[in-house]
């Protein structure tokens, strides 16, 4: 999925912002003082949004024109992938409309039921409430510091005969009244008495403005609202320069619910003054969306369908190589769903199969042409050498003694050819070996017996050998195999191991010879790999051919011998070139 993003990223980012611009184009027109803007500028915002739309709408023109031209030109896959973007674009065309229909039609019903003049009626009832009971709030310590005042004025006597009395008074007024406290001022605001509910309140004078307005003698009203308390001050007319100053604190709820009904009656006129424009706004928000919905739609629909055509399209490309005897080709790894890198790891497999299976027909067909010759040669030329070496031992009876002075040399001569002869019946005799090697007897084997038992037999005649053997060692590596034809495989390749050690040893005497064997499982296959630092393969293409050789006295018999007898139990050989010597991995399946 990341990757599909990675691919398409101009259409995931050409939508993202035209989503976000929507948004914002939305809220600028609900709410004017989201951010200021005059018509000229709603106008350059509109003409962005769709300026960004026709961008996308390029970007998909021009996707989709590709996929039509790749259509046209019947590329492979094409058809599926178109198929699959106008199924999908269908798929969200279809139910878009229904949808924006049934969208603007409800939008249209619901934006008239929310201007119905019931609810218009009782959003205003509600704000005057609230706004009624404060002012019934206020008017009720209106009346409380007239009533207080009234009663301060005939007990005035008592302020100066007892003070002490006096202040009980002024607490008894407090509480009775619900007040949350009470003082009494001069005109410099300097405190002379006072009766408070909490002593940790802080006594704010009131201005000169007020003191002037008291001096008429009724209830004047002291903003206290940033404090959330109701104030007023009255002048006591029998006290000298003396005035009464009361504050109420008011509930922080009532407080809180006047300003959310506030808010409240605000945003509902605003929407009503703008619902003609609400409603083009909103028009254009969801044609914008749907838009977006649609195009990422076909989008999705055509990274999709690349996804799905292109594993297939790499199967089918796979397959015509193969059809046409191309057996090296592979389907390429690819990001896709679980099932198709199955599909494809399987695939590449039965090549590999095919490739072995081919490798093995070629070897079979190999070897089956030089044992024709090998017996045919050995019959061609075995038969007349017997006579050649009789006439040999009559010519050497009858004139050896008849050569004088030079009798030692011509016997020589003679045994020079005897010797040439005994050593072509030895080549005809391996050529007639190699022809009738029999085929393998194949029973229920554990491969690790044989190979245990070849190198048991090498580190007995060479005790110095440095020769290891690895692996779960504890484990059963069943085979159906020949024991002695696969005997005769490991005692031929140690032995190669060997004579190459040796001969890297001539140029470098501190050389330290070492043979690794390796067995292990590999799925179906036991892998016994064999390592050593000799001199390595020069040429790992030709050694598998019969009667190749770099050895002086070698037949070049033995390693094709031990291809034939690992493919005849359906196996595979491998001879690899390394830095520092070589490695042979043998391949038998497992039972």
């Amino acid at each position: 999925m990341i990757k599909t993003i990675k691919n398409f990223k101009w259409f995931f980012s050409v939508s993202f912002l035209c989503v976000l611009l929507g948004i914002f184009t939305f809220i600028t027109f609900i709410n004017q003082n989201f951010i200021f803007l005059d018509e000229d500028k709603l106008q350059y915002l509109l003409t962005v949004d769709v300026i960004l739309l026709s961008i996308f709408l390029i970007l998909l023109v021009k996707e989709t024109s590709k996929l039509f031209s790749q259509y046209s030109s019947k590329k492979t896959g094409s058809k599926t992938s178109l198929n699959y973007v106008v199924q999908f674009s269908l798929f969200a065309f279809i139910p878009s409309l229904i949808i924006a229909f049934f969208s603007l039609v409800l939008f249209n019903v619901a934006l008239q039921k929310y201007f119905d003049k019931k609810i218009t009626s009782a959003v205003n009832n509600s704000y005057e409430v609230a706004k009624n009971y404060i002012e019934e709030s206020k008017r009720s310590v209106e009346a409380d510091i007239f009533l207080i005042s009234l009663d301060l004025n005939k007990y005035y006597n008592v302020y100066f005969s007892n003070p002490l009395k006096f202040k009980q008074f002024l607490r008894t007024q407090r509480l009775l009244r619900k007040i949350d406290e009470i003082y009494l001022i001069d005109s410099n605001g300097n405190i002379l008495i006072k009766d408070i509910n909490n002593s940790e309140s802080n006594f704010l004078p009131p201005t000169e403005e007020y003191f002037n307005q008291a001096l008429e003698g009724k209830p004047v009203p002291v903003d206290r609202s940033q404090e959330k308390k109701t104030a007023f001050m009255i002048k006591l007319n029998n006290y000298i320069d003396t005035y009464l100053y009361v504050t109420k604190n008011v509930q922080p709820q009532l407080l809180n619910y006047l300003d959310a009904t506030e808010q409240a009656v605000n945003f509902y006129y605003t929407v009503e003054n703008n619902r003609t424009g609400i409603k083009i706004t909103f028009a254009i928000i969801y044609i914008i969306v749907v838009s977006m919905i649609l195009f990422l739609t076909i989008v999705l629909a055509i990274a999709f369908a690349s996804r799905l055509t292109k594993p297939i399209i790499n199967l089918i490309s796979a397959s015509k190589n193969i059809s046409s005897g191309q057996l090296d080709s592979k389907v390429p790894k690819i990001e896709s769903d679980e099932e198709i890198e199955i599909l494809n790891e399987n695939f590449n497999k039965m090549i590999d199969r095919l490739k072995i299976q081919q490798d093995k027909l070629l070897v079979a067909e190999r070897f089956s042409a030089w044992e024709t010759v090998a017996r045919k040669l050995a019959h061609e030329i075995k038969n007349p050498l017997t006579p050649i070496q009789l006439s040999i031992d009559r010519l050497k009876e009858k004139y050896s003694k008849k050569v004088q002075g030079d009798e030692n040399e011509f016997n020589k001569y003679l045994e020079t050819i005897n010797r040439q002869i005994v050593d072509i019946k030895k080549l005809l005799d391996e050529f007639s070996g190699f022809a009738r090697m029999p085929s393998p007897i194949l029973k229920k084997i554990n491969i690790l017996d044989v190979l245990n038992r070849s190198i048991d037999f090498y580190k007995m005649s060479h005790k110095n050998l440095n020769l290891i053997l690895s692996g779960d060692l504890k484990d059963k590596y069943y085979i159906s195999g020949d024991s002695e034809q696969l005997y005769r495989v490991f005692i031929n390749l140690i032995k190669n191991s060997m004579e190459a050690i040796e001969d890297k040893k001539q140029k470098d005497k501190n050389l330290l010879g070492k043979i690794d064997v390796e067995i292990h499982r590999n799925n179906e296959y036991i892998v016994i790999k064999m390592l050593d630092n000799g001199i390595g393969f020069k040429d790992t293409n030709d050694i598998l051919k019969p009667y190749y050789t770099t050895k002086k006295n070698g037949t070049g018999l033995g390693l094709p011998i031990v291809s034939k007898i690992i493919n005849e139990h359906n196996g595979d050989i491998q001879f690899l070139k390394k830095n520092n010597g070589a490695e042979i991995n043998i391949y038998l399946p497992i039972i």
